[in-house]
């Protein structure tokens, strides 16, 4: 049996509900003698009589009952296949691979973004990963990831299209017992006030654009800091800043960690310290409709609208 093209069946549903060949050709704007003939066609198709002539009008036989269903199921899978076609080339629905560093996460603007995303677009599947800069950065050029957020600026991969996306103040987080813990004054840090403490900071691979802007600082302020333990990620960080290794510098967002033992203290605007935050995306990414759909909604966030 050949292949029942759509428009067959949308034609036999019609004649059956209009339950008038004459009144279904009226509402498929035909003729009816090709719509008599395309139910003739149907029929030998099926090797059966579909519609059962009346004086006035038709009506369907028994399988004709049974291919009304099957139709009426095939057409409106068809039309809801339609819909999704639309809805994914307006970037309303796929899927769509998020990637964020620890520190990137726990900034609002991140969760409250991704929150806004899936009440937007609830048929976007959202795959969401967190690594450091440097990796996540290598999975959006390998095709692994669509976007993320990550901490670092990149000159050397110029398959990356890199956006700005925000930028925060870094604070020092101290142990409990430290000294600094203890002052009452709420003036700001300088970094010559930490120029003799054991420094505890992140592995540059994955936070490298971090790891090179404080380096800087300490070198603007004269001198080199005393690094007595890296640690893979931020978090990490922390927890060893609360086991009393050291002191360590952090974007503002991360205070919401708490952290037993950990104190967080403020550093001065002289020390030119930020963490800025960017969202990367491969330079051939502007074809895909989500991937602009979501970008889009980063800056409608950022706009406040």
């Amino acid at each position: 049996m050949a292949m029942i093209e759509l428009k067959r069946l949308n034609a036999f549903v019609t004649v059956v509900e209009a339950g008038s060949i004459t009144r279904a050709a009226e509402l498929l704007f035909i003729q009816q003698p090709p719509l008599t003939r395309l139910l003739q066609g149907l029929e030998q198709d099926f090797g059966v009589i579909l519609l059962q002539r009346l004086p006035r009008g038709v009506i369907p036989t028994e399988a004709g009952e049974v291919l009304l269903q099957e139709a009426r199921a095939v057409l409106a899978r068809a039309e809801q296949l339609n819909a999704a076609m639309r809805r994914a080339a307006q970037g309303e629905q796929g899927r769509i691979r998020i990637g964020f560093t620890s520190s990137a996460a726990l900034h609002t603007f991140v969760p409250a973004l991704l929150r806004r995303y899936r009440e937007i677009y609830p048929s976007v599947s959202t795959q969401l990963e967190e690594s450091g800069s440097g990796e996540l950065l290598e999975a959006v050029v390998a095709g692994q990831l669509d976007v993320a957020f990550v901490r670092m600026p990149v000159k050397d991969m110029p398959e990356l299209e890199m956006e700005k996306v925000l930028e925060e103040p870094m604070w020092v987080a101290v142990p409990a017992g430290h000294r600094l813990a203890a002052r009452t004054s709420a003036k700001p840090l300088k970094l010559e006030e930490l120029s003799n403490e054991p420094f505890v900071l992140y592995r540059r691979r994955a936070g490298q654009g971090l790891y090179d802007a404080i380096l800087a600082a300490y070198v603007r302020a004269g001198f080199s800091p005393h690094i007595v333990q890296e640690a893979p990620r931020l978090t990490s960080c922390l927890s060893l800043v609360g086991a009393g290794l050291g002191i360590s510098i952090v974007p503002a967002s991360m205070t919401r960690l708490g952290g037993d033992g950990v104190v967080f203290l403020p550093l001065d605007a002289s020390t030119q310290l930020s963490a800025p935050l960017y969202l990367a995306r491969r330079e051939d990414s502007h074809a895909s409709s989500i991937i602009s759909t979501f970008c889009q909604l980063v800056r409608k966030q950022l706009a406040g609208d």
